[in-house]
């Protein structure tokens, strides 16, 4: 039959490719997936990412040193048995708050992209998300909806919760997270249309500044058709609300 196909989806690669203007991992300019599956790296992510096993052990130890270093200089005793370990516990941790670093985009989709007869709104929404805010280091947290119409290319859903983790496990503000969701699927499945909407929680806002805990902070992607189409826009967000 000439429809078996739409019933036993295969995968499609990805198109992922790279512009001229993309010539370095400093620049975030052009395209938003590189050309080995990085996705905005930063300086220093290819060799975190490729590191030995002896090398993560050398940054491990550094950062754990640092940190040594910052217990005492706000007033502690590094030494004290309470905090003797603290500096290695914490470099494991901040290494797992960001190991978004490490992730290639090509193995987080793992080919999971089919060719599928379907062209109506997909969305998976609530998505729970972890961050780091850049400025002060400390976290925001909160929930992430996404959906897509596709244009006979789908991705399987777990994909889009990966996908979030990826970009939010690194140090970020939540306007160019969610901005570098909805570019990077844009890019990877040429849909229709790519809608995104975080909303967090600062706790640089409620633990310093102005100090209002409670407060939340919502930020949204809109591109091809979620952009605009009014109705299209409105259907997403009226789904993600129930």
């Amino acid at each position: 039959m000439e429809n078996d196909h739409l019933h036993h989806p295969h995968p499609v690669l990805p198109i992922i490719t790279r512009s001229s203007s993309q010539s370095s991992f400093g620049s975030r300019a052009g395209t938003p997936v590189d050309i080995d599956g990085m996705s905005w790296p930063s300086k220093g992510t290819k060799h975190r990412r490729d590191e030995s096993t002896e090398e993560r052990k050398v940054r491990q130890d550094k950062i754990a040193e640092a940190i040594k270093v910052i217990l005492s200089y706000i007033g502690e005793d590094p030494d004290r048995e309470g905090l003797q370990k603290t500096p290695e516990r914490y470099a494991k941790a901040l290494l797992f708050f960001t190991k978004g670093y490490e992730q290639n985009i090509r193995d987080v989709i793992n080919e999971a992209v089919f060719e599928e007869d379907h062209d109506e709104m997909v969305i998976v929404k609530d998505v729970d998300v972890f961050s780091l805010c850049e400025h002060h280091m400390v976290p925001f947290t909160g929930k992430i909806s996404i959906g897509y119409i596709p244009n006979r290319r789908v991705v399987g859903l777990s994909k889009l919760a990966r996908i979030a983790e990826m970009f939010t496990r690194r140090l970020q503000v939540q306007e160019r997270v969610t901005k570098q969701i909805a570019t990077s699927l844009m890019e990877i499945l040429q849909p229709q249309g790519v809608a995104v909407v975080m909303e967090a929680s600062h706790l640089c806002m409620c633990m310093r500044g102005v100090q209002k805990p409670g407060s939340a902070t919502t930020t949204s992607c809109m591109m091809g058709v979620f952009r605009s189409n009014p109705k299209t826009r409105e259907e997403f967000l009226t789904l993600i609300r129930r």
